[in-house]
């Protein structure tokens, strides 16, 4: 592996840290915006999740153009091009909220969604090679208590500017008149406009300095092919760890998304006042910190990347099972816990599946990158199972309020086969290295 020397490396690391705090910061804003765009525009729970869908779907679009522009460009030069282009999503808030119609702010998120793709896609394997494959997962974890950090601070900011009063106005909306109910909707609309300009500004800055920062070149190291019988690796299909690795990121992101940007929404929907729940999120967060710290002190010295990995997905399937069998703030507080099970994940799951691609690791990255859209597809899932679970039980007669938290709680199932994948990855999935037994 190309390596900077060991100084360089702690610049480029706080540098990316950076980073990563940035896309953490307009990631996490999700579990904001459901809630208020749900009310604003009087959506479905299904369609509120499409929020978190519009951000996770540009992981798709954009994945491989985002690898072949690293590959011209450089990393650096991608990193830029992916902050500017956010900014650029910022400002289509502006309009959006002039308007109140909801394609055009899924239209800014999904601008938003495809810088941080490009963003993304040249931050984690940068500092996946960045040192020692082994202890890859210490330094993405360093960058998760940067990502999960500002992503306390977003929902701070923006649960006490979007979310102040909502409760309020959605009692207002049940009885005003058409004109006094469009002024309301309108007034909310407008609140999202000073801190997206401010978003857009800052970005734009970050996008021009990241092209003067000194980080150093690093390229993976090339494949070690067997002396007899092994032939040259030609092809990315070739590596079936990487396909798992693929499908592992995929479940884990969807449940991750779920259980950071539905924990707001469910608090609503037990009863909590809006000016309670709005710290839900921070909840799962702190939770995902906390996770991180500990991987940065264990890791690899005293727990190995994998082991990591076998525990976080154990701990997500015994945290839902929790859910599903309990009630309240209890409830809230296991699915807060799954931030706990979720941490460890991403910075295990990334080295685990680079190791040993070399040459293919660009465009590996590119397809863990694209695995980004369980975001995009299973929250979306879990919103149709709760409005699907809430018109059975309103037709069997049950309120709308009761029946709503308990299609909310029961639809948390979703969780367990996503658990589960990611455990049989850690088990058995990233030792696959050949398609046969060999």
């Amino acid at each position: 592996m190309t390596q900077a020397p060991k100084s360089s490396n702690t610049v480029a690391i706080t540098i990316i840290a950076g980073l990563f705090g940035i896309f953490g910061f307009v990631t996490w804003i999700n579990g904001t915006l459901i809630p208020f765009m749900k009310t604003m525009n009087e959506l479905t729970e299904t369609q509120a999740y499409f929020v978190a869908s519009a951000s996770y779907i540009s992981f798709v679009v954009m994945a491989l153009p985002a690898s072949y522009l690293l590959n011209k460009i450089g990393y650096r030069k991608g990193m830029s091009v992916g902050l500017i282009i956010m900014a650029i999503g910022a400002l289509v808030f502006i309009p959006a909220a002039e308007a109140r119609t909801y394609w055009v702010f899924l239209l800014a998120i999904f601008i938003q969604g495809m810088g941080m793709t490009i963003l993304q896609t040249a931050a984690n394997p940068y500092i996946t090679i960045l040192g020692p494959i082994e202890s890859g997962a210490k330094r993405i974890a360093i960058m998760g208590i940067s990502n999960k950090g500002a992503g306390i601070i977003a929902n701070i900011i923006f649960g006490s500017l979007l979310l102040t009063g909502i409760g309020d106005v959605k009692e207002k909306l049940a009885v005003v008149s058409v004109e006094e109910k469009e002024s309301l909707l309108n007034t909310m609309a407008d609140s999202v406009v000073i801190p997206y300009i401010v978003m857009a500004v800052v970005l734009f800055v970050f996008g021009l300095l990241i092209r003067k920062a000194p980080l150093p070149h690093v390229e993976a190291d090339p494949i070690e092919e067997p002396k007899e019988g092994g032939g040259s690796k030609t092809s990315i299909f070739q590596f079936p760890h990487l396909w798992l690795g693929v499908l592992t990121l995929f479940v884990y992101v969807g449940a991750e998304v779920i259980a950071g940007d539905s924990i707001i929404a469910y608090g609503l929907s037990l009863g909590f006042p809006a000016e309670e729940a709005k710290f839900f999120t921070p909840f799962t967060l702190a939770a995902m910190i906390t996770m991180y710290a500990l991987g940065v002190f264990l890791i690899p010295k005293y727990l190995k990347q994998e082991t990591a990995l076998k525990i976080s997905a154990a701990l997500g399937i015994v945290f839902s099972i929790c859910i599903l069998t309990t009630t309240g703030f209890t409830s809230v507080l296991f699915v807060a816990a799954l931030g706990i099970a979720n941490a460890l994940v991403w910075p295990a799951v990334w080295p685990l599946t680079l190791e040993g691609l070399g040459k293919f690791t660009k465009t590996a990255s590119a397809l863990l990158i694209m695995a980004i859209a369980g975001g995009a597809i299973i929250p979306p899932l879990y919103g149709k199972l709760v409005d699907a679970g809430k018109h059975t039980l309103i037709s069997e007669g049950i309120g709308e309020t009761e029946a709503l938290a308990s299609a909310s709680t029961s639809s948390y199932w979703i969780l367990i086969p996503c658990y589960a994948i990611i455990l049989f990855f850690a088990l058995w999935g990233h030792n696959m290295k050949s398609w046969s037994k060999k």
